[in-house]
């Protein structure tokens, strides 16, 4: 792809190239070897020659503002008059610079959900997942965490040793989920792949994108006709009257947020139990709370270090830089929660301090994070009360962690502990007034990342909102 022209000053240099961090003329690429490997220590070069909002290209070489400071951030969160997530405004899409296949596509186009609305819709769409996620008992939901985190650590509990990312943390939030939407719990593992697909804005991305797609517009249809006890259900008895694409749609965003953040809280939560000797010490002796240590975790390693995205509606300063209208504002939620100005000393304590980035702020804050702040808490509990001499099998600096545009994660976290006995059925199985979803539904096609298999056609709808919008930037 060609290097856009420059939007504004601080652009003025961007060009195209290699994938090296430091594009030609100085500006950073906010992808690549430099950004995988340190991405913190990107966001502090930035800070230190930019101050609290840098000048940045995304993947293409498309450019956006990067915004580092904690109050800028909630500058822009705050403010949907001037900060709309209305993508279609962006002057890239109408100056016709991003390509159909562009990864980031799935993360950034407009979709018919409460996110990319602001106003009077953005109060119905959101109402109506706000309604539909208080209608979850919440200790049925805890019931079902505990159930499926047992059955998780039965799996390995007798070998003595374990790899807590692939076998727990990765596995456990699909599982609760699915149960929550009414969906077939095998479908976990195949969602899990494909939604971490999406957010490292891989060339699969897209296709990955239409996976879940899929899913979840055939469980919509299957709601329809057979309704339930559970999220789909309720989304479709709101209210709000949604359509069958907004549902699909705020299936798609809930899956998205609930999966990535909460399994990457769960592995770094579990890691800071394990390595850091303060949080042993005090866990052991009763001086903090494991909410208390997850908490610490939202501000020094949040779920995902930077979201996507707001759009300026007019020409605007920010902190001193010259924002153009239709301009891209991503936020730097990493960046932001290590903000020299609100905490000089970053190994301070922050118990019981909330006013971290990581669930965003203002109108679009996430509604579901005391479900995901259950689901780790509850998670931990359980594994730690099951093998309660669990500690580390590597040294610290073995530990790998892989860095993707917007999040970071453990790739492993091995440990060792003495071999328990599996209770099998002994934990208590959640009850629930709808019977267990049944595995008839086929599954859609194409597995993500995965050449398609030839597979039974699902039914053809009206064009969709994705359709049409990809069919409009290709030209059809």
């Amino acid at each position: 792809m060609t290097t856009p022209p420059p939007e504004c000053p601080a652009h003025a240099h961007a060009a195209a190239g290699t994938s090296a961090t430091a594009a030609p003329g100085g500006l950073t690429r906010l992808y690549g070897a430099e950004v995988d490997a340190d991405p913190h220590g990107v966001y502090e070069k930035l800070r230190a020659e930019y101050g609290p909002v840098a000048p940045v290209l995304l993947q293409g070489d498309l450019p956006a503002w990067l915004v580092l400071g904690h109050a800028e951030n909630l500058e822009v969160l705050r403010n949907p008059s001037r900060f709309s997530r209305d993508s279609r405004i962006w002057n890239q899409f109408t100056d016709g610079k991003v390509a159909p296949d562009w990864p980031l596509m799935p993360l950034v186009v407009w979709q018919p959900v409460c996110v990319y609305a602001d106003g009077a819709e953005h109060d119905r769409l959101r109402g109506a997942v706000t309604t539909s996620l208080g209608r979850l008992n919440r200790r049925g939901i805890r019931q079902y965490i505990t159930r499926f985190a047992n059955q998780l650590v039965d799996e390995f509990c007798q070998s003595g040793r374990g790899e807590l990312v692939s076998q727990f943390a990765e596995q456990l939030p699909m599982l609760v989920m699915t149960q929550l939407m009414g969906m077939p719990e095998e479908e976990g593992p195949k969602l899990v792949r494909a939604l971490r697909d999406m957010l490292m804005g891989t060339d699969t991305a897209i296709a990955s994108n239409d996976y879940v797609m899929q899913l979840c517009e055939q469980l919509v249809a299957r709601k329809r006709a057979d309704p339930g006890a559970d999220l789909t259900s309720w989304l479709g008895r709101d209210d709000a009257q949604l359509t069958d694409e907004e549902i699909t749609a705020h299936l798609r965003l809930i899956l998205v947020a609930a999966n990535e953040t909460t399994a990457n809280l769960i592995a770094s939560g579990l890691k800071m139990v394990l390595t850091d000797p303060r949080f042993r010490a005090h866990l052991n002796g009763g001086q903090m709370t494991l909410p208390d240590a997850l908490e610490q975790v939202l501000w020094d390693e949040p779920p995902l270090a930077a979201m996507l995205a707001r759009w300026a509606t007019g020409d605007c300063d920010l902190a001193g830089q010259p924002i153009k209208a239709g301009d891209m504002i991503m936020f730097g939620l990493a960046a932001g929660n290590l903000d020299p100005k609100i905490r000089p000393d970053p190994t301070a304590s922050l118990y019981g301090n909330r006013s971290h980035l990581a669930f965003s702020s203002g109108p679009h804050e996430c509604p579901g994070q005391e479900i995901g702040r259950a689901i780790a808490d509850t998670g931990i509990d359980t594994l730690m009360a099951r093998l309660p001499d669990l500690q580390l099998a590597v040294e610290e600096n073995e530990l790998r962690s892989r860095a993707a545009f917007l999040a970071r994660h453990l790739v492993d976290l091995p440990v060792r502990f003495t071999p328990a006995k599996p209770l099998g059925e002994q934990f208590p199985t959640p009850r629930t007034s709808e019977p267990r979803v049944a595995a008839e539904m086929p599954p859609p096609q194409p597995e993500p990342v995965v050449a398609a298999p030839t597979a039974t056609p699902l039914p053809a709808p009206r064009r969709s909102w994705w359709d049409s919008l990809t069919g409009w930037l290709r030209g059809k």
